[in-house]
Formats: structure tokens, sequence, C-alpha cells
């Protein structure tokens, strides 16, 4: 076989997470409408990051759990697509470890923990200057279908 005649290589795991995580943030609006950025992106990992605004807080005057949440759930959710399955959430938990603040810039770091089969166990750390606010965890099932297209992109 001439060279052109080759098929082109396999993308690589960290390309097939980049494009995924391209295609997810196109259409995840509950994401983008809240200003929470997609920072980073590889196979089972995924780091976003939220500037907290005045009207995130609750009553005490700290950030509200239901944002630190969703910060952290859509995390897990590009981590547990970023292989190019489309996976859903099964079961998630959060444990709140130190209040936030407005002004404050919150991280979620979301690291797969183990996949096999339809389901995978991912940890979430959501972090501020001072420290780990909250820690989560959520349990993820493949749902079929892909977010690449017939040409692995």
């Amino acid at each position: 076989m001439t060279e052109e005649h080759q098929p082109p290589p396999p993308e690589s795991a960290d390309n097939i997470a980049r494009h995924v995580g391209q295609a997810m943030f196109e259409v995840d609006r509950a994401t983008r409408s809240l200003g929470i950025e997609l920072d980073e992106i590889g196979p089972g990992f995924a780091t976003l990051s939220l500037r907290l605004g005045a009207a995130m807080a609750n009553g005490h005057g700290t950030a509200h759990g239901g944002l630190i949440f969703t910060l952290a759930d859509s995390a897990f959710a590009f981590a547990c697509n970023s292989h190019g399955e489309r996976a859903v959430a099964a079961h998630c938990s959060i444990t709140f470890l130190a209040p936030a603040r407005p002004g404050e810039r919150l991280i979620a770091t979301a690291r797969e923990v183990a996949r096999r089969g339809r389901n995978g166990i991912y940890d979430v750390s959501v972090s501020n200057d001072d420290g780990i606010v909250a820690a989560f965890r959520g349990q993820s099932r493949t749902i079929g279908g892909s977010w690449l297209d017939d040409n692995g992109r």
C-alpha cells in the first residue's frame, strides 16, 4: 500500500477529549449561562472554574451550595464524557467543607477513579485560594451514542 492509501491514524485520547469538551460546552447552556468556564480536559479528567458573583450568595453571605454542586457536577459531566461515549449521572454526593464567598474563583477538578462497562466513578475537588471547599463523588452510566462524528472528531 502506498502512503496515500493508508487509513488515517486513530485520534489520540487527548484529542478525543478535546473534541468532546468543545462539543459539550457548545450545547451546555446551563453551564455557560452561569459563567462556568472549561479550563482543561483530558481522558477521564476535566477542570472547570467559576467566579462567584454577588447574586450567587445565600442568606449567610456565602456561596449557595447548589451553585457549588452545579460547578462540581459540570466538571464531573465533562470528565465522564471525555472518552467520547455519552454518559449521564447515576448518583452524586457532595460534602461541603468550607464556605466560599462572592468575588472568589472556584476551581472544580474532576478525576476518573474507575470505569468499567457502562459505569464510572469520578471524584471532584472544588477549591478556592484557601483550599478545598467541597468534595464531590459522581457515579456515571453510559447511555449509548457518541460525541464524535464518523471521522473521530
